[in-house]
């Protein structure tokens, strides 16, 4: 006869919270060059996981991945002692990446994106300098490039678009950049 036993009930995973994250890691990344962009802690997942998104000025490449995954478990683990194994995920941002902050233009510069500007319109171009309240933006039209400032109080929405093939030397060169990796 089979007896009847209550379920335990699950326990919590003790994960830390969002919060609790980015103040433990911020200081250690900020040494390394880099910024947090992001922290989604996900206790329901199987396993749980932790996602740390984080950029700096010359990009996230493997090596820099593995050496902030090896400094967040390190630092992860003097808190998470007793919680259940999870997954720790260190990622940069990624493509098509929305532009939230002015450090994200300066990352962005040389880029193509994607803006949405406050009176509902669209503009699409090369992101080039910028001096902490405006960027200039080089854009394209009917073939004829040209450079237009555009001030960010302006701007409610900025995306980086993908791009397959290389952008033109002359669209670089207008964005402030030098041109190595251009196109004709």
């Amino acid at each position: 006869m089979a007896r009847d036993t209550p379920e335990r009930p699950l326990q919590p995973s003790r994960l830390p919270t969002t919060g609790q994250v980015l103040e433990l890691l911020s200081s250690a990344f900020a040494d390394a060059g880099y910024d947090i962009e992001d922290v989604r802690v996900d206790a329901a997942a199987r396993p749980p996981r932790i996602v740390v998104v984080a950029d700096g000025d010359s990009g996230l490449d493997l090596d820099a991945v593995a050496d902030l995954s090896r400094v967040a478990s390190e630092l992860l683990d003097q808190v998470t002692a007793e919680s259940e194994p999870y997954v720790l995920e260190v990622t940069s941002p990624g493509v098509e990446r929305p532009l939230t902050a002015e450090r994200h233009y300066r990352r962005a510069r040389g880029r193509k994106v994607e803006l949405t500007l406050a009176d509902g319109t669209s503009l699409t171009g090369r992101l080039g300098e910028h001096d902490g309240s405006a960027i200039q933006l080089v854009v394209a039209n009917r073939g004829v490039l040209s450079v237009t400032t555009v001030a960010l109080a302006d701007i409610t929405k900025a995306v980086v678009q993908v791009e397959f093939s290389p952008p033109n030397r002359r669209e670089l060169e207008l964005a402030g950049m030098t041109g190595e990796g251009a196109d004709g």
